[in-house]
């Protein structure tokens, strides 16, 4: 016989960080299988320069939802790759504009089809009706609790 569910098991907050720890297992596991070097945070900030280049560090924090300083060491192991490079900006000495470099725009490019890929393991167990309604749910809780993180996605 099972043992019933500990309340834990019951609470949000547990189950989204359970869900995070099993999407970015699966997440580093197909990059590795793939051959490629690349974090999740490296992953979007690649995506994110790829749509808009010559963002601000804390422009990109923002549109990465992570917090400047952290994002600051990914920009600085990410530019001694030669995935992205940092300018003064033209419009502000004191700024730095961060582009992505040509490399990082082929790693990007490589990583793509193995990040759409992999985002049906992290979901595994749920039909594809079932997915399209936890993903709009999860969005719509996501936006909600937004300003509560501290580091809010800023677009």
């Amino acid at each position: 016989m099972e043992a019933p569910l500990a309340e834990i098991q019951h609470i949000p907050g547990h189950l989204i960080r359970r869900l995070n720890q099993i999407a970015v297992a699966v997440f580093t596991d197909h990059v590795a299988e793939a051959g490629l070097e690349l974090t999740p945070v490296q992953f979007a900030v690649l995506s994110t320069l790829s749509e808009t280049q010559g963002l601000g560090q804390a422009a990109l924090a923002g549109a990465v939802a992570h917090d400047k300083v952290t994002i600051g060491g990914v920009l600085d192991r990410m530019e001694q790759k030669g995935l992205v490079s940092r300018r003064i900006s033209p419009r502000d000495r004191r700024a730095r504009e961060i582009s992505l470099t040509p490399e990082g725009a082929a790693l990007l490019a490589r990583a793509k089809p193995v990040i759409h890929a992999l985002q049906e393991d992290i979901l595994a167990g749920l039909d594809p009706a079932e997915r399209e309604t936890f993903l709009a749910l999860l969005q719509k809780a996501t936006e909600a609790g937004n300003a509560l993180s501290r580091a809010p996605l800023k677009l």
